[in-house]
């Protein structure tokens, strides 16, 4: 059995992905986990330190998956395929990415909360825009591409397109997002 910190991280997450950080209350998590209010006060006192070990746990699972894309292969539009499949799982799940759902709400959270946000984002624009820069000097990307407005326009086309086929079409359809990103950063033949 899972300990109760790991299942309020586990069923908040899946609460702010789909309905946002003012959509659920404390409430909803005590429901959803089985304990009473009162409970998840001695885990996370507020709601801001439940966002903010949200965001940590959520950025440490993706510098993992960065690693491993990094390990698994050189080229870069492959790495690049590879980090657009990490969205899959919102789709196939019905769920907005974590950082994305709290941003739709910037402006109302905490000043601690956007500063993580817009470190999340940051650097996966900077791995990204690394990968585009790695992949021109070994060929495997276009050459010509800005690398800063190729990982930006990557990142705002998989956020679109998670929140897109999530009722469009599916992962059939972010498929074909993933497909033609790809396709855009590969050489000529």
């Amino acid at each position: 059995m899972r300990d109760t910190r790991a299942s309020l991280l586990s069923e908040a997450e899946i609460l702010v992905r789909g309905r946002g950080y003012s959509g659920f209350s404390y409430a909803d998590l005590a429901e959803a986990v089985g304990i009473r209010k009162a409970s998840i006060h001695h885990h996370f006192r507020t709601k801001e330190s439940l966002a903010q070990a949200l965001i940590e746990a959520y950025d440490a699972r993706y510098d993992a998956a960065l690693d491993a894309i990094s390990d698994a292969t050189g080229d870069g539009v492959a790495r690049i395929e590879a980090y657009g499949q990490l969205y899959l799982g919102g789709v196939e799940q019905g769920l907005g990415c974590l950082c994305a759902a709290l941003a739709v709400e910037l402006e109302t959270l905490p000043e601690t909360l956007r500063r993580a946000i817009t470190a999340f984002f940051d650097k996966h624009i900077a791995w990204l825009a690394g990968v585009i820069e790695e992949g021109q000097i070994d060929g495997s990307v276009r050459a010509g591409l800005d690398p800063q407005a190729h990982a930006r326009l990557i990142v705002a086309a998989l956020e679109g397109a998670l929140l897109l086929e999530r009722f469009l079409a599916g992962p059939e359809g972010f498929g074909l997002t993933l497909a033609a990103l790809g396709e855009g950063l590969r050489p000529a033949s």
